[in-house]
């Protein structure tokens, strides 16, 4: 603790409010709200606090804290909510982004709006809203495919021709959006309608288009009345699919409830409009980062801080038409009269919230939970699968603990061309994709019809670890446990030079996988370590070497996809975009240019007499 923030603790009133942390930039790490903010901010540096990973980084960085003070809790959360929407703080969250589970992102900061399918909630703008995570991502698709042949929207995400629509125009499917045939408030009006399946307001659309196609009729429009009713059967056939939750009831709700244990919440929440399930959403929660004892089982409290953590997340993005006028939960919130009257602010008109007993609504919090259950349980395979992956791999490479940070390395080529390189991270042997790095080979030796993977994997061991060269901040959590590097004993030993000169030899554990018997290798040894293919330590690095080299295919395609679309003209200082396109629309092709004199050249448009000397000399170089 500075004594900045010391003193800054000591100023902090016993209020309910809001705190900012700003790191030593003034970039706004982290909004919270509180009852008492005093006794809140100061927990952050109490010693012995056991914070998330997530939190502990935040503090390290915090360098001031600000605060502003309210009457009221209601008027502290509504504020809260405010703040993170206009600054959109780095640790402002409290679901784990795990890439999971899929959104729907419609980037309303556009002017012909795009529905995206993402994982990915940090790729908006301004405007564009997310709705979700959707835990059924091929149920999500089959939606977008029918939303898609129901609505006119834009089905390219870069136009197929210059001058002209695409098919999808022709067959009524697009409005013509790459060449602008339609205008963007009148095609805001059609994604508005899609936005209303996601809002949770099917039934709502189903009514508007049901009026619209009768308007249609009388004004003896049959065509027009003839695509609403496609629509509207399309629609039904969607909403037909959905499980009826409360027979004969015409209150929209959301029912919440979660399943825990000492390290993970896993939550569920159903939206449940006009007596249907239209969406199942998921989050996952830290159990530790909200004040539950380590050592111990949450307790109900704990449980109904989660849910309430969780509904305020959730709801904080929402659109007003988006929040139901009930809410069930499984566990009492803490703070639940005060979300209930921020929420009725929100939208206008009573939300209640409710923890029901018995009868219909609490069979149906049963039902959440029973889902919730089934995540949590799948969630505890999978992390007992990774603790006995990490056991067995300590074992295999005699490491004195389980190895936290694994690194994969592959090259990938068509005979030297576009030759580059992938890293992969696993941590607790998880991917961790938010580290993943790609390399293009620098080395001049390596063209087109010489390929060399030893150099490859010596030049990209170089250039990830020199910062480390000697041992210097070998400690820090990017520095890696075990090394893999996807290939025999010669990758192996071309890596091992390069860190034995950075004297990083000892500094971790490098290894080779063979990929025709799956074989590891160590350095310096002639036969591989008497493994099985199929224990659960080799099948963790076979999960690792696949995905180096997926991701080194894919960067590798990526870079051949481009060089293959890539001009001549692209190669000639000076020549950007626009004046290719005029130069191109002045001669008509590449052979024109290359077979046109200086004089020539300099009559395009653009093309003054240095460019145009210039672009004779790169086609003509003497």
């Amino acid at each position: 603790m500075t004594p900045n923030i010391e003193q800054r603790l000591k100023e902090i009133p016993p209020e309910p409010g809001v705190y900012f942390m700003r790191d030593a930039t003034d970039r706004i790490l982290y909004i919270g709200k509180s009852k008492r903010l005093r006794s809140r901010v100061r927990s952050y540096f109490r010693d012995g606090n056991h914070h998330s990973p997530r939190i502990a980084m935040m503090v390290r960085q915090v360098a001031e804290i600000e605060f502003i003070v309210t009457d009221t809790e209601a008027e502290a959360l509504a504020l809260e909510a405010n703040l993170i929407k206009q600054h959109q703080p780095y640790f402002n969250v409290l679901l784990k982004d795990d890439k999971k589970y899929p959104y729907i992102l419609i980037t309303w900061s556009e002017d012909y709006p795009r529905i995206l399918m993402t994982r990915n909630r940090r790729i908006g703008r301004g405007k564009d809203k997310y709705y979700g995570p959707y835990t059924d991502a091929h149920l999500l698709r089959n939606v977008l495919y029918t939303i898609k042949r129901t609505f006119p929207l834009r089905q390219r995400p870069q136009p197929l021709f210059k001058d002209r629509p695409c098919l999808n125009y022709d067959l009524g499917r697009c409005p013509g959006v790459c060449q602008s045939m339609i205008a963007p408030q009148d095609y805001h009006q059609t994604v508005e309608k899609v936005a209303m399946i996601f809002q949770g307001r099917t039934g709502e659309l189903l009514e508007t288009l049901a009026t619209q196609m009768q308007q249609a009729s009388e004004r003896l429009d049959f065509e027009q009345a003839g695509t609403i009713r496609d629509r509207l059967n399309n629609l039904a056939a969607l909403n037909a699919e959905q499980k009826v939750a409360l027979p004969n009831d015409t209150v929209s709700r959301d029912a919440i409830a979660l399943a825990a244990d000492r390290k993970t919440a896993c939550v569920q929440l159903f939206q449940i409009r006009a007596g249907k399930l239209i969406g199942r959403l998921g989050f996952t929660a830290q159990v530790q980062s909200l004040s539950a004892i380590e050592t111990a089982d949450p307790s109900p409290e704990d449980l109904g801080a989660i849910l309430q953590s969780v509904l305020e997340e959730h709801y904080r993005t929402a659109d007003s038409v988006e929040i139901p006028a009930e809410i069930l939960v499984q566990h009492p919130l803490p703070d639940g009269d005060i979300l209930a009257s921020y929420l009725s602010d929100l939208k206008g008109r009573k939300v209640t919230i409710v923890n029901p007993q018995r009868q219909l609504k609490a069979e149906l919090i049963e039902m959440v939970e029973k889902n919730a259950v089934h995540e949590l349980t799948r969630l505890q395979r999978q992390s007992e699968r990774n603790l006995n992956s990490l056991e067995d791999l300590a074992e295999i490479l005699s490491l004195p603990e389980m190895p936290r940070r694994i690194e994969g390395f592959d090259i990938s080529h068509i005979q030297g061309s576009n030759a580059v390189a992938s890293q992969v991270v696993f941590i607790d042997g998880v991917p961790a994709k938010q580290y993943y790095r790609h390399y293009k080979i620098q080395n001049p030796e390596i063209t087109i019809g010489h390929s060399d993977d030893y150099a490859s994997h010596a030049e990209i061991a170089r250039r990830r670890f020199r910062k480390y060269a000697g041992g210097v901040n070998t400690d820090s959590t990017d520095f890696p446990d075990v090394v893999l590097i996807d290939g025999g004993k010669g990758q192996l030993s071309a890596v091992m030079n390069v860190l034995e000169e950075l004297n990083l030899a000892d500094k971790m554990s490098i290894i080779s996988l063979a990929k025709q018997r799956e074989e590891i290798f160590l350095p310096g040894e002639t036969l591989p370590l008497p493994t099985e293919a199929e224990q659960p330590g080799v099948q963790l690095l076979r999960r690792v070497r696949d995905e180096s080299h997926r991701f080194a295919i894919t960067f590798h395609r990526q870079q051949r996809s481009q060089k293959q679309t890539r001009s001549y003209l692209d190669d000639i200082a000076g020549l950007g975009s626009y004046r290719q396109k005029q130069l191109l629309a002045h001669f008509h092709s590449i052979d024109y240019i290359r077979a046109a004199s200086v004089e020539d050249l300099a009559k395009a448009p653009g093309i003054g007499a240095q460019t145009a000397s210039e672009i004779y000399s790169y086609f003509h170089p003497q």
